[in-house]
Parts: structure tokens; C-alpha cells; sequence
């Protein structure tokens, strides 16, 4: 096949006249075949399709070494100087495009009449940000090569990447002169005189093409986006409203004025349109999708502060209820609901969304990091575990989703499994170092729960260098101390600060109060310990905490009233009744 492919390109050279140039041919012609000069244009031509052969196996360095041995025979060859261009070319290196440009100056010098050589030369001389070069080398061709003027279009892009605006409109006027109005000429100009701020220039250039072309849905919607985007969405306006007008079928043209409707503050002018367009089947789902996303972009806003829209939600809910019915097999239509229910608060749908998403179909990274995040908040901790396990076969890079494994597994109180989990999250999230040192809290309670304490401390040591005044990291650190009877001076330390911080947290104050008392500190853990209960939110274990230091301070009578609104709130505490039974502390 590569010999066969070989002997049709040699074929094609030939017949397209770039193998053997008139030049040539005509020495071959006045010289015999055996003559010195013959025999050396004969070996010129063996250099040559040897070189043939390595380029169409793509070995381009033996390639260019026969192609240089032709050219030492034969200089004058234009061919070979396109060749060697060619391969050259190819390369990433500045030093062998410069070398490409030299080589193919001369191929043209040699030979102007072949297209394929000025190709290659705008080619070399765009890459080599010579733009001007390369509008000069489409220039010339085109004048030069009949039947050439399709590439008015190229030389017109290249003007515009030597910034020369003028020249790019005139040789798209010119390419339309020969081509009649179409999209490429006219959104282009458009775009030009827009970028120049020649807006009456702009209009006209878009009258001209939504003239000849009426019922073109898709010329007036680029047009007006251009126009959207330059900040004249009133003129884009009132085309679309002209337009659709004139086109009552073209909905997705009436989506796109909904949209601008509802960029210019014009809501109500929007939600009739859009209402109609949703149970409009000829109408693109990718459009309605956008749409969507704007509202969620939207009620994920307001809800970031604290706000909400009941009646903006109510409407986007309908919208997207309209396009779920006439698509339920969309994956992306789920999703985008899924976002929609997540940015008004209603998880248990928003999980049901995503859940059929992923059922469906592939879906993104964040898809499944939403759908964990909302099990998570409804404390589904068996499908979290299940879930995550699943996103780890397609995303198993992801510290989130390992993440949310270790959290399930902990709150499942499979902490060994814990363990794992987080500690690969850590690994991934090396560069996230708030990240890292909320890992590293979960890693210390995790290690704790199976009492490896040394590795629970360098966890939370290594969290609170990250973040020293973290509530949750002070709590659980000073508390797990206290219990562990450990290192009490810094366990004290860290609750103090807790309660600085967080003067009127129960939890936080009963832990002070916990620390102090197993320091002995009886009269001052009384004093936070009160504080707690004040707080009106104490729990059966404030009450007993409490009880355990009014017995230590003598007050035998109120400990056991304390332990008894313990065991009101908490009656399976078997050492709380034994307490209570015997009016005395069991350690």
C-alpha cells in the first residue's frame, strides 16, 4: 500500500506540474539521457522520490536529507525548494521556519505559477507572525493564478491579524463582489466596523444581509449578538422583534430576544415568550438549558445572600418542569434541574435530578460532587458511601470525592475505613491547604475513634499550623485531651481560647468546663458549665458534666438533681443510673 501510494503521488506531482517545472524538463530535452548532465539529473531525480518515499512514511529528517541531496544537484529546481519548505515547516522550531521561508522565496522566485507554493508561504509566514508577508504571498497568488479568488477569505483573516481592518473590509467587499452577500463577508464586516466603532456602517452591513436573505433565522441571531455584545442590545432588539414578527416559527430567534428582554430589566416582556417557547418542540434544548442557567445563576446569587424570590422561583421551577415533560431521557435537562432545585433549597429534589442524571448518562465532575454534597446534608451516609465509590471509578484523582467517602464512613463509625479515604484526599488536595487542614481535623478524630492518639495529635497539630483559631479543630482536640487526660496545660490553653471566641456556644463552653474539671478546677468549670445551661440549648451531657462537678465541689443533693435532667433527656445511660442509684461518681 505505501508503494502503491508512493507511485500515485509521483503521478499527481507530475500532472500538477510541480515534480518536473517546465525548466527542466526542457534541459532534459536538449541533453541525451547518458550525458554527464543527463546522468546527474537522473540521480537529482532519484534523490528526489527517494525523499518522496520517507515523507509519505513520515520520516521527515531522511526525507529532507535526500531532498538536499537533489538540490545540491539540481539548485535551480523550484520543487525541491518547496519540498525542503514543506518539511521544514512541519517543525516547531523558529530556526527552521526561517529556514522554511528562505527556501520556499525561492521556489517561488523559480516558479510563480503554482498556488500550492504561495499556500505554503502565507502558511510559513503566519506561523512566524509575519502577517504582512502573508497577505503579500495571497496577493500575489491570487493575481498571478487564475481561479484563486476563494482564498480572498484567507488573505481577508490575515489582515485582521496584522491589524489592518481596512484591508480586511475591502477584501471581503471584493470576495462578496465575486461571491454575491453571504454570511462569512457581512457578520465579519459587521464585526470589523463594530471592533471601529462605525456603528451606521455595522447597521447597514446587517440590513444588507437580513435583505437577501429574509427568512435566514440564523443570520439576523449572529447579527444581533454581535450587536448584544458590542452593548447595542436595544438595536438588537428591535431586529429580533422585526424579525420574529415577520417569521412567527422562528423560536429560536424568539429565545434569543427573551433573552435580551430579560438582559435589559424587561422581565415581563420575557415570561410570555418564554412560557410559549418551553412547549415549543422546534425550539433548541440547548437554548431552553440556557436559559434555565440564567435563572439558577440568578437564585444561586440571592440565595448566596441570605435573599430569595419565591415568584422568579416559581417561574424557572414551571419552565423547567415544561422541558423536563418533553425530555425526559436529557441528561443535561436533569442536570440544570438538579442546579435549579440545589440554588432554591429543595435538596431532596435536587438529589433526585442529579441521581437521574447520572443514571442516564455521563456527567461532569460537579454533578457528582452536588449530589454528594446534598446526601451529606440529608445524612444519607450508606448512599454517599455508595455513591462515592461509584464517582471514584470515573474520577478517582478527584480529594473531593474521597472526601465525602472518609466523612460518610466516619459518621458510619467505620473509622479504619475513615482513614483511608482521607488519607488519599489529603494526598490529592496537597495544594489546597485549607482543604488539607480540614482533613487533617477529620483525620484526627478518625484516628482518635481507633486510638492511634499519636497520629490523632500530628493530625490536629497539623491542621490548627493551618488554621490555629478553628472552632471544631480547638473542640475536638482540647475535649479528646481531656478525656485521654493528656497534655492538660495545652488542652486548657486551646478551650480558652474556644470560649474567647465563641463566648455563648454551649458545646464549646461545656468543653472548657470539662478541661478545667479534669484539671481539678471544680469551682471555675462550675462557672462555664452554668454558662452553658443558661444558654437554654444544654444537652443530657451539659447536665451530667454538670452534676460531676457539683458533686466534686460537695453539693451531693444538686449533682443528683443534675444527673436526673441528664437521664431525662438521655435514659439508656447506664452509668448515668448507677450515679444517680448510688449519689456518687463512677471514673
Amino acid at each position: 500500500m505505501k508503494l502503491r501510494s508512493i507511485h500515485n503521488l509521483i503521478i499527481l506531482l507530475l500532472a500538477i506540474g510541480i515534480l518536473s517545472p517546465a525548466s527542466t524538463y526542457a534541459q532534459r530535452k536538449k541533453r541525451p539521457e547518458d550525458s554527464p548532465q543527463g546522468l546527474r539529473l537522473r540521480e537529482a531525480e532519484f534523490y528526489f522520490t527517494e525523499g518522496e518515499k520517507f515523507f509519505i512514511l513520515e520520516d521527515y529528517a531522511k526525507a529532507l536529507l535526500y531532498y538536499q541531496r537533489a538540490l545540491e544537484i539540481n539548485p535551480e529546481n523550484a520543487t525541491v525548494h518547496y519540498k525542503i519548505a514543506d518539511v521544514l515547516a512541519r517543525s516547531n522550531k523558529q530556526d527552521d521556519l526561517l529556514k522554511a521561508s528562505l527556501s520556499i522565496e525561492t521556489a517561488v522566485k523559480l516558479y510563480k505559477g503554482n498556488k500550492y507554493f504561495y499556500l505554503l508561504a502565507a502558511s510559513i509566514y503566519n506561523s512566524l507572525a509575519k502577517f504582512d508577508k502573508a497577505a503579500e504571498a495571497y496577493e500575489t497568488m491570487i493575481s498571478e493564478v487564475k481561479g484563486t479568488e476563494e482564498y480572498l477569505y484567507e488573505l481577508a483573516a490575515v489582515y485582521q491579524y496584522a491589524n489592518r481592518p481596512n484591508d480586511a473590509i475591502k477584501t471581503y467587499t471584493r470576495a462578496e463582489n465575486i461571491f454575491g452577500v453571504n454570511e462569512t463577508s457581512s457578520l465579519q464586516k459587521i464585526r470589523l466596523y463594530l471592533e471601529d466603532g462605525s456603528i451606521k456602517e455595522a447597521l447597514a452591513e446587517g440590513d444588507k444581509l437580513i435583505n437577501t436573505f429574509p427568512e435566514e433565522e440564523r443570520f439576523v441571531m449572529s447579527f444581533t449578538e454581535l450587536l448584544s455584545q458590542k452593548g447595542l442590545r436595544d438595536q438588537a432588539i428591535q431586529y429580533l422583534e422585526k424579525f420574529a414578527a415577520a417569521n412567527p416559527g422562528a423560536g429560536n430567534a424568539k429565545m434569543l430576544l427573551a433573552g435580551f428582554y430579560r438582559d435589559t430589566q424587561q422581565e415581563q416582556k420575557a415570561r410570555p415568550l418564554l412560557t410559549a417557547l418551553f412547549s415549543d418542540p422546534s425550539v433548541d434544548v440547548s437554548s431552553k438549558i440556557i436559559i434555565l442557567g440564567a435563572y439558577n445563576a440568578e437564585l444561586h446569587q440571592l440565595k448566596t445572600k441570605n435573599l430569595s424570590d419565591p415568584d422568579k422561583e416559581a417561574f424557572a421551577i414551571s419552565l423547567y418542569e415544561k422541558l423536563l415533560s418533553s425530555n425526559p431521557e436529557n441528561t443535561n435537562v436533569h442536570i440544570v434541574g438538579g442546579d435549579l432545585y440545589l440554588s432554591t433549597g429543595r435538596n431532596r429534589e435536587a438529589q433526585k435530578a442529579y441521581l437521574k442524571a447520572v443514571d442516564q448518562g455521563e456527567v461532569s465532575f460537579e454533578v457528582w460532587e452536588n449530589l454528594l454534597y446534598l446526601e451529606t446534608q440529608l445524612e444519607q451516609w450508606d448512599n454517599v458511601v455508595k455513591h462515592a465509590e461509584t464517582a471514584l471509578e470515573i474520577f478517582p484523582n478527584q480529594a473531593m470525592i474521597h472526601y465525602f467517602n472518609g466523612y460518610a464512613f466516619m459518621r458510619k463509625h467505620q473509622y479504619p475505613e475513615a482513614v483511608a479515604s482521607f488519607e488519599q484526599a489529603k494526598k490529592l488536595a496537597a495544594s489546597n491547604a485549607q482543604l488539607v487542614a480540614e482533613i487533617n481535623g477529620m483525620l484526627g478524630d478518625s484516628y482518635n475513634a481507633t486510638k492511634d492518639y499519636v497520629k490523632s495529635d500530628k493530625a490536629y497539630e497539623d491542621a490548627l499550623a493551618t488554621d490555629p483559631d478553628n472552632a471544631t479543630l480547638l473542640n475536638n482536640y482540647s475535649y479528646y485531651l481531656a478525656l485521654r487526660k493528656e497534655n492538660l496545660e495545652k488542652a486548657e490553653k486551646m478551650s480558652a481560647t474556644l470560649v474567647k471566641n465563641n463566648p455563648d456556644n454551649p458545646t464549646f463552653l461545656d468543653t472548657h468546663a470539662w478541661v478545667l474539671y479534669v484539671r481539678q478546677k471544680y469551682k471555675e468549670a462550675r462557672k462555664f458549665i452554668e454558662r452553658a445551661i443558661s444558654t437554654g440549648k444544654a444537652n443530657a451531657s451539659h447536665f451530667e458534666h454538670y452534676g460531676d462537678i457539683l458533686y466534686q465541689l460537695g453539693d451531693v443533693d444538686n449533682a443528683v438533681i443534675q444527673w436526673e435532667k441528664a437521664r431525662g433527656m438521655n435514659a439508656k445511660s447506664e452509668i448515668l443510673n448507677k450515679k444517680i442509684a448510688n449519689r456518687k461518681i463512677y471514673e
